[in-house]
């Protein structure tokens, strides 16, 4: 019985990792970037049900797709919906009729599936340089790294309690680092009273079917820009972090299946899901598990926790949301740390490439954004210019990593 007992601790700890990277990449995603939903609902002039069912609707998606993929391939599949495009949302459904923002949304979600099946997607993600890819990834999330101390101003006790701690437990256990300053955040907020969950009420979230008209208006101006935000802003960038952690699932089924997905959401009020970049590297790196064969669980996790906040609708939406932005940036930029710096090796370790990585590294850290398109696009554009000025050819197909 003690050994059993023993057995069953051990694989306990094995999965605890994973499935706390899967929590706070969920806990980013709500607490960092959710926001924006709720906004372009608001410029929508959406009624709380309709709102609830676009919370219900991405929440689902994500979660199903997301625990399905990562399930079948054993890698860990972060799927999330468009940021950026929630973004352009809050512009764009100021003058768009929502139905026919949802018909925009089925365009856009088809236009992804024609491009998974067709397999060039694929492709084009591995003509681009390891080194160039790296830094790219590296250029991405300085950002966060550097918002992990920025918030020192505004709350140092938090802050510092966190940074604290992540050193310490690294130093003595690192294994327990992420784990540790999420338990001791949340304490430190519970213990301030800014994190009260006495007023939480569960309530399920109703979706709402909303019968989709098709315009060239909406064509133009929703689908076709929608299309191109969320794959150059989101799979490009999402592929690159598996790519650079070692994993080699293609592109073409998680792309096909993300755009079924949002596809059959759509009509409910998902505007778009596709596979995570930001949260993805908090779990296929060593703090989800330092066993590359392990962290596929963080992606199922993951899973799980965006179907129970779909369930939930608004509600736990909220309660992510009512997080200090502070506590949510140091906890996002602290268990990133550790892909930061593997990013920032893996561009450097290449000379012949290393110029033009540093080039891609310091572009996408500007994060320019020109003709409606963000920083992650122009970052790896112009890496990709500058590898083929600085070697006198273009990038050449490149091997899948294995981990």
């Amino acid at each position: 019985m003690p050994f059993l007992a023993f057995k069953s601790a051990v694989r306990l700890n094995h999965l605890l990792h994973p499935i706390v990277a899967g929590l706070i990449s969920v806990i980013v995603n709500y607490g960092g970037t959710f926001i924006l939903v709720f906004q372009a609902a608001k410029v929508a002039g959406l009624s709380p049900e309709l709102t609830a069912s676009w919370v219900w609707a991405v929440s689902i998606g994500v979660g199903v797709t997301g625990l399905f993929l990562s399930w079948f391939s054993r890698e860990p599949i972060i799927t999330a919906w468009s940021t950026p495009a929630a973004a352009f949302l809050v512009v764009a459904l100021a003058t768009t009729p929502y139905a026919e923002a949802v018909g925009a949304y089925m365009i856009s979600a088809i236009a992804f599936i024609l491009l998974g099946v067709s397999g060039y997607f694929e492709k084009v993600i591995r003509l681009i340089p390891p080194g160039v890819a790296a830094g790219l990834l590296a250029g991405i999330l300085l950002q966060f790294g550097i918002n992990a101390f920025g918030g020192m101003s505004l709350e140092p006790l938090l802050v510092g309690l966190l940074i604290v701690t992540y050193t310490l437990l690294k130093r003595f256990t690192a294994r327990y680092a992420v784990v540790g300053i999420l338990i001791v955040g949340l304490a430190f907020l519970l213990i301030q009273g800014r994190f009260d969950v006495s007023g939480l009420s569960l309530q399920f979230a109703t979706p709402v079917f909303t019968q989709p008209e098709f315009s060239l208006n909406a064509l133009l101006s929703v689908a076709l820009p929608l299309f191109l935000i969320t794959l150059t802003g989101q799979y490009m960038p999402g592929m690159l972090v598996l790519r650079n952690d070692g994993f080699k699932t293609s592109a073409n089924p998680i792309v096909a299946l993300t755009g079924l997905g949002s596809l059959l959401m759509a009509p409910f009020g998902s505007h778009a899901f596709n596979i995570a970049a930001i949260t993805a590297a908090i779990c296929t790196g060593k703090e989800a598990h330092e066993q590359p064969s392990k962290r596929w669980i963080a992606g199922v996790a993951a899973g799980v926790f965006y179907i129970f906040v779909g369930i939930f609708g608004v509600t736990l939406a909220a309660l992510f949301m009512a997080l200090p932005p502070a506590f949510i940036t140091t906890l996002a930029g602290l268990a990133l740390l550790g892909t930061l710096g593997g990013s920032l090796a893996s561009a450097m370790a290449d000379a012949k490439s290393r110029e033009a990585s540093l080039i891609t590294f310091l572009a996408a850290a500007a994060n320019i954004t020109l003709l409606g398109i963000g920083g992650a696009f122009w970052g790896l554009l112009i890496g990709l210019v500058a590898y083929a000025v600085l070697n006198g050819r273009l990038p050449r197909r490149q091997p899948i990593a294995s981990n």
